[in-house]
């Protein structure tokens, strides 16, 4: 209750509490915030609205509600990042069944405060959706919080004449959430200017606020640099770093297939590896890419390989094995759980990372099986597991490969590994850090022996 009234009152909009209950010794750590586009009058009705729902969270030991514009959270354990400090002392707050009565300190953020909403949000457990009757809020007033994060906000202007006016010169690629052009800023940084094609669509909104809240707090040399945005009437597009030879299919199946030799290829295989650690054990976040493909494999000057796209990520909780959730990806890549039964964790990452390995090997591209003929022989992850069964490994490796340029043992384990990624059951699959560890060991598979990938044929 003191949230609610104190925060709307607040310069930022935004305060967080704790408080220690008399009877138990219990301490109740507690957060609110409102985006600072809205009213001081909206902020309080916002946080109004949440503060009776809360209960619903109750008796969980942490809980969070958020509506169009506003967010509160409690918990009994300590969630305020080191960066905060005390800076006043709210009202009185009665407590416990006998009305004692304690003082409990407004917290503010000196740096990072405004952006912890994003990052809150994502990592709900307990959620109280938004109410039909809260202020609506336009979306892009949300995705100023993430200029904290050290990215930059870019004018519309100065991205269209870095482009020449997004001319056809200067594009990079195109596919279903628009185009990617080579762009000159004013200073002469050359970047990638990524423009999603809206189309008044919900999702590639959605899609747009998930790579930036995601990429403005997630940092690696294996995952493309996200530079800034551009939010401006219907225009969403995102700024990266520029990669200089672009993605990993072109090099595999277009103009310039036949360059990698094995040791580049190694070397995209392990980095494809790191970012994935990455994003599932070592961020602060679990996020499940959900689109590992080729063309989603950026390479930078020296080839190394950088994780792009992050339109279709998503975040899996701490307490959850798993999210059941629409299937959404690309075919030919998709691990056959989640087709079938919507079921997403990281393992379906594992999946389309052990397909990438196969097509960096051998050349060829996955393709998805169709029900108009027999077309099992052009399914890749299947000729694999064939050519491993009969010790034939290596007539899967890429033609264009000087056989003197690589050791046999060696890309037979990594097929092996692929073909481990590749198993039907997801708890069959290795965890990324553990494929970072047989990549780099010496030895071979002695203990793991893969099974047949699962063939799942569409429509």
């Amino acid at each position: 209750m003191n949230l609610q009234t104190t925060t709307p009152k607040k310069q930022g909009f935004f305060a967080a509490t704790k408080i220690e209950l008399p009877n138990n010794g219990t301490t109740i750590y507690a957060f609110a915030q409102c985006i600072e586009t809205i009213t001081q009058n909206g902020c309080f009705e916002c946080l109004k609205t949440g503060y009776h729902n809360m209960p619903t969270c109750l008796p969980n030991s942490d809980g969070r509600a958020y509506a169009d514009g506003c967010f509160i959270r409690y918990s009994n354990s300590s969630f305020f990042p080191d960066n905060y400090q005390m800076i006043e002392i709210i009202t009185n707050s009665s407590v416990g069944k006998q009305g004692s009565r304690k003082k409990g300190a407004v917290i503010g953020g000196v740096v990072g405060g405004v952006t912890l909403i994003l990052i809150l949000l994502l990592l709900s457990t307990c959620f109280i959706r938004r109410s039909k009757s809260s202020k609506r809020i336009h979306r892009g007033d949300v995705i100023t919080a993430t200029m904290l994060k050290g990215l930059v906000s870019y004018c519309y202007k100065d991205l269209k004449f870095a482009t020449q006016n997004f001319s056809e010169e200067t594009k990079l690629g195109e596919g279903g959430f628009g185009a990617v052009y080579k762009g000159t800023l004013g200073d002469g940084k050359v970047v990638a200017v990524k423009k999603l094609t809206l189309q008044h669509s919900r999702k590639t909104e959605e899609d747009f606020f998930s790579e930036v809240m995601l990429l403005s707090d997630v940092h690696h040399p294996n995952l493309v640099q996200l530079l800034g945005w551009c939010c401006e009437g219907h225009v969403r597009i995102l700024v990266y770093e520029y990669m200089k030879n672009n993605s990993l299919d072109r090099f595999l199946f277009g103009e310039r297939k036949g360059y990698l030799d094995w040791k580049q290829r190694y070397d995209i295989i392990l980095g494809i590896a790191r970012g994935l650690t990455y994003l599932h054990e070592e961020s602060h976040l679990r996020i499940i890419h959900r689109d590992i493909k080729t063309n989603n494999i950026l390479l930078d000057d020296d080839l190394q390989s950088r994780i792009a796209d992050f339109g279709l990520a998503r975040l899996l909780p701490e307490d959850k094995s798993h999210l059941s959730t629409k299937f959404t990806g690309t075919l030919g890549y998709t691990a056959p759980e989640y087709i079938i039964h919507g079921q997403l964790s990281e393992k379906a990452d594992v999946y389309s990372y052990g397909i990438v390995v196969l097509e960096i090997i051998s050349g060829q591209k996955s393709k998805a099986l169709e029900d108009d003929g027999d077309n099992e022989n052009e399914f890749l992850p299947l000729n694999a597991w064939k050519l491993y069964e009969r010790g034939m490994h290596l007539d899967l490796v890429d033609k264009t490969l000087d056989p003197n340029d690589y050791d046999a043992e060696e890309v037979k384990k990594i097929i092996e590994i692929a073909l481990l990624c590749t198993q039907g059951f997801a708890d069959l699959r290795p965890t990324m850090s553990e494929i970072i560890g047989l990549l780099q060991s010496k030895g071979l598979l002695e203990h793991m022996i893969p099974t047949m990938p699962v063939l799942i044929v569409t429509n």
